[in-house]
């Protein structure tokens, strides 16, 4: 019979194994503590930028365009007959209202006009005649009205070749700057012919005519305010106040006509430039203003990302104006919060971000200028209690 003998275990060779166990259990432990904090540290806070509200000024505007037009301006053309005997002007030139402008050949009118008085002068001895013989019943009354109505006949002629003296002068009608000159030296000119000789502009005040749908009428009134920006002038801005608004609908484009007064005592301004026009309806002074592209709407909704203690809170918001890159916060915010203005599109509620301009910002530690909850919703009911009353 086989005798199976069995291996003893020495003290010291469990001692090993147990050592063996437990740095087998040390070891899961330290891989199960390292697995939380790598899980800890995939929470990464977002990068964000963010900006700070302010309180002023901010208005309710249509916006639109127009053409600046010349207030006064006057096509002149030759009342009489002629050859063009000088140019006194040129384009550019401004004239005041009686200036010379041309002169035609005048020497016809001279003749006409002498020889209207020399007929004048006839008539009138003739006359003088007949008045003392028809006082003695010497001549019939039928000699004497012809005699009469052959004196005033003359008169008007003599007037007639003075006022054609006269015409053959070209004169201003408006003072204004000469726009177009047509008229050459040598040239024959008729009377009233529609060809024009000189196109002369008033540009010491501009018109700008713009059209505004008609719901629109009842926000826009004489005396009103309105800026215009000028493309030709580096997009310079200029005042302008509504002058005139028509008193009736065009049915075919459901626009009104509203006619601008635009000084311009420095003549940068020019007839026929192109404007954009903002009319300004309401100015709300003293309002909290927050950047626009802070701000989120999503069905009609309008939210913002609030800073605070490190996390992007959500808080939905009511606006009123909006004017450039500001918009007027009527009830959510307080005024003093940070908010979210770029990297928010795709941002969570109380999701961890990082200020990346927080150097910019007006304090260095972004979180300590924040205020506390309780601070907000103080704050909160003091705004929309002003807003309300």
């Amino acid at each position: 019979m086989t005798i199976k003998t069995i291996p003893l275990i020495s003290f010291n060779s469990l001692t090993v194994l147990a050592l063996l166990a437990t740095s087998s259990l040390l070891a899961g432990c330290d891989v199960e503590a390292t697995s939380t904090a790598q899980e800890k540290e995939l929470i990464i806070a977002v990068p964000v930028e963010a900006a700070v509200m302010r309180v002023g000024d901010i208005s309710s505007k249509y916006t639109t365009t127009a053409v600046l037009e010349a207030k006064e301006e006057a096509f002149v053309v030759a009342r009489a007959s002629g050859v063009i005997e000088h140019i006194y002007v040129e384009e550019g030139d401004y004239v005041k209202k009686g200036q010379v402008l041309a002169q035609l050949e005048p020497e016809r009118y001279r003749l006409n006009l002498a020889r209207a008085k020399a007929d004048l002068i006839g008539i009138q001895k003739e006359l003088a005649k007949i008045n003392k013989v028809y006082n003695q019943k010497l001549v019939s009354d039928d000699t004497y009205d012809k005699i009469s109505a052959q004196y005033a006949s003359s008169q008007a002629t003599l007037s007639l070749a003075e006022l054609d003296l006269k015409e053959a002068t070209i004169l201003a009608p408006i003072s204004g700057y000469i726009a177009a000159r047509n008229a050459k030296v040598g040239n024959l000119t008729e009377s009233f012919q529609r060809a024009q000789m000189f196109h002369i502009v008033e540009q010491n005040e501009l018109h700008g005519v713009v059209y505004l749908p008609e719901k629109e009428l009842s926000r826009v009134h004489k005396g009103q305010a309105a800026i215009l920006t000028l493309s030709a002038l580096n997009e310079d801005q200029v005042n302008g106040f509504v002058e005139r608004i028509s008193p009736v609908i065009d049915a075919a484009t459901g626009t009104f006509k509203v006619t601008l007064r635009v000084p311009n005592d420095a003549h940068r301004l020019k007839a026929g430039m192109f404007a954009h026009v903002s009319l300004n309806y309401d100015t709300h002074q003293l309002a909290t203003l927050m950047p626009r592209k802070a701000m989120l709407s999503i069905d009609d909704n309008i939210s913002v990302f609030v800073v605070r203690d490190g996390l992007a809170h959500k808080q939905h918001i009511r606006v009123g104006y909006q004017e450039g890159d500001y918009v007027e916060v009527l009830s959510g915010l307080t005024g003093k919060e940070y908010v979210v203005v770029t990297g928010h599109q795709n941002l969570k509620d109380s999701a961890p971000v990082e200020i990346v301009n927080a150097d910019a910002l007006p304090l260095n530690s972004v979180d300590a200028a924040i205020p506390s909850d309780t601070e907000i919703a103080n704050d909160a009911e003091t705004l929309n209690a002003n807003h309300a009353s």
